[in-house]
């Protein structure tokens, strides 16, 4: 089980049986709003709430990457675009969505949809 703390601390909770181990995995100084899994369970997506995006590989249980940092944008939510797990997809309050490498953090796409989004 994966969690963040406020204090932008990834959480690692070892489940088995009535035992439980307490992991901390990341600490980006920064409030996560939110976390996702790439469709292979490989890589967790942190999001924070001033739009900088983070990669984090259980497997390899290392710190987090920083990928984008999307604060001057306006950043509203980001996702991995499937299939596969090489790329991020990011939307703006403004309605721009963005497509960036994960393997990197490089932009590579943009679209704007000509409308606002808001999150729901």
């Amino acid at each position: 089980l994966y969690f963040s703390a406020q204090e932008g601390i990834l959480i690692f909770y070892h489940i088995k049986d009535l035992q439980y181990e307490i992991k901390i995995c990341a600490d980006i100084s920064e409030p996560i709003s939110s976390l996702m899994f790439s469709p292979d369970y490989t890589s967790l997506l942190l999001v924070t709430d001033q739009g900088t995006v983070y990669s984090y590989r259980p497997a390899h249980s290392g710190e987090a990457v920083k990928l984008l940092d999307a604060s001057s944008s306006c950043f509203l939510a980001a996702d991995f675009l499937t299939p596969g797990n090489n790329y991020c997809v990011s939307v703006t309050i403004s309605g721009e969505v963005q497509v960036w490498s994960l393997e990197d953090g490089t932009f590579l796409s943009k679209i704007n949809l000509g409308t606002e989004v808001q999150e729901t």
